[in-house]
């Protein structure tokens, strides 16, 4: 079973399931969000995230205009997980960072990299897409199943 909490340890979790696809987004937007060159977030059902502990909810702009609403720990304020309001909640994007081993989730693909850093090399065998990627073609059968069955009303 994975876990992971935020900075100060006042929010934990545990995931009932393996994330069903890793992003490692490189848009701008991500980049300010995270104060980081990218975001790592593991795509999981909401349902198999085991939270105990303090959230606040922030909901930020996106280009869609639905939002996305961050889950924050209220004492540190770390970003732990998200969702995109266009798709509803069911699906959550986790941290990949805040797991206790984030190792154990390496990007699946390198997505929106034509506003990466220039210095961040793309070296470790993941799908490199300048902006998005064809869902079909790129994501395992399992993971697609996965996905339909949390019935989120568009791909990722």
């Amino acid at each position: 079973m994975l876990t992971g909490r935020c900075g100060c340890g006042a929010v934990t979790y545990e995931l009932a399931a393996h994330p069903m696809f890793v992003h490692c987004c490189h848009c701008s937007d991500c980049q300010r969000q995270t104060g980081s060159a990218f975001v790592l977030n593991g795509l999981i059902e909401a349902e198999n995230i085991r939270v105990q502990g303090p959230l606040r909810e922030v909901v930020l702009d996106t280009p869609s205009g639905a939002g996305q609403a961050i889950q924050r720990c209220t004492e540190c304020g770390v970003a732990v997980f998200s969702a995109y309001l266009r798709r509803g909640r069911r699906l959550a994007f986790l941290r990949i960072g805040t797991l206790d081993d984030p190792s154990t989730c390496p990007p699946d693909v390198h997505i929106f990299t034509s506003t990466r850093l220039s210095w961040v090399s793309l070296d470790d065998g993941a799908p490199v897409f300048d902006s998005f990627y064809d869902f079909q073609a790129t994501w395992p059968e399992q993971a697609r199943q996965r996905w339909h069955a949390c019935n989120p009303p568009a791909t990722p």
